[in-house]
């Protein structure tokens, strides 16, 4: 009697737990089938986001040309020699030499994987770690190294780039050196004004905020300062110069070059003296 009374109820439990084991296997496969919906949703959107960054980056490189060809025919932004306002920049490649300046990079600042060279005018990245004698003004996370002239007055310089990507800036001398944050980044704080130059584009870089920059590529670029007038302005130099980026704001400290070199062993930039070979 027992034993009967027991298959009885062993039946409708076991089915009962075949209805709910397939119940569960319906639900996980309603919410598998929400999750790849999702997923491909996400999918869709981020292509959709891609397609309007392009679109932004097309919209900004346009918008920079226009605004060069504005500004060589508005001679009222930068006024000429005479008016009494600030001092224009130099027209001819000779007035550009008239303010050449001879950069040499500080040992001192130089991430330990940096080597430089030719009198501490040219930087490369090593294959490898040598030992370094640890000091408060080297970079500690960027490749990153300064020019020891602190530059107040009128300067006009040139970089030959190698291998890869560099940024070329101007800075203050007290940016952060030690870590990896935007602080001491070249270009990514309100301490330094940088042009990312590579095999392909420019970027103009400040305060953690990117411009592209249309122009003529080539391997050296030429920077020209006026301290006094809050002039900072890019240069593409081969056979000729043609003006890449020109910023107009108010330096309140002296300035220092600087450069950051991307990538791996390789990479190089020296400072050239700039002559009028080839003009």
């Amino acid at each position: 009697m027992m034993d009967q009374s027991q298959g009885r109820e062993t039946v409708p439990a076991a089915a009962e737990r075949s209805q709910k084991q397939k119940k569960l296997k319906g639900n996980r496969l309603n919410i598998q089938q929400s999750i790849q919906q999702r997923e491909n949703d996400v999918k869709l959107l981020q292509q959709q986001m891609q397609k309007l960054q392009l679109e932004i980056t097309e919209l900004k490189r346009k918008d920079v040309q226009l605004e060069q060809l504005e500004d060589k025919k508005d001679h009222n932004r930068f006024p000429p020699r005479g008016t009494g306002e600030k001092p224009s920049e130099p027209q001819t490649r000779a007035e550009f030499l008239k303010y050449s300046q001879q950069i040499t990079l500080d040992p001192n600042s130089a991430h330990r994987r940096l080597l430089l060279s030719k009198e501490n005018r040219k930087v490369a990245i090593k294959r490898q770690d040598d030992a370094f004698v640890p000091h408060p003004d080297r970079f500690t996370y960027w490749y990153q190294v300064l020019g020891r002239q602190s530059l107040t007055g009128r300067s006009y310089w040139e970089v030959e780039r190698r291998g890869g990507g560099v940024f070329i800036a101007v800075t203050y001398k007290n940016i952060s050196r030690a870590g990896s944050e935007n602080e001491c980044i070249l270009g990514f704080n309100d301490k330094s004004w940088a042009l990312k130059c590579d095999n392909n584009s420019y970027m103009f870089w400040y305060n953690k905020q990117c411009r592209p920059v249309s122009g003529p590529q080539s391997s050296r670029v030429g920077v020209y300062l006026d301290h006094k007038a809050g002039i900072l302005s890019f240069y593409s130099v081969s056979e000729t110069m043609t003006l890449l980026h020109r910023v107009q704001t108010t330096f309140t400290q002296p300035l220092h070059a600087g450069l950051w070199l991307l990538g791996s062993s390789g990479v190089s930039a020296e400072f050239n003296e700039p002559s009028s070979e080839n003009f």
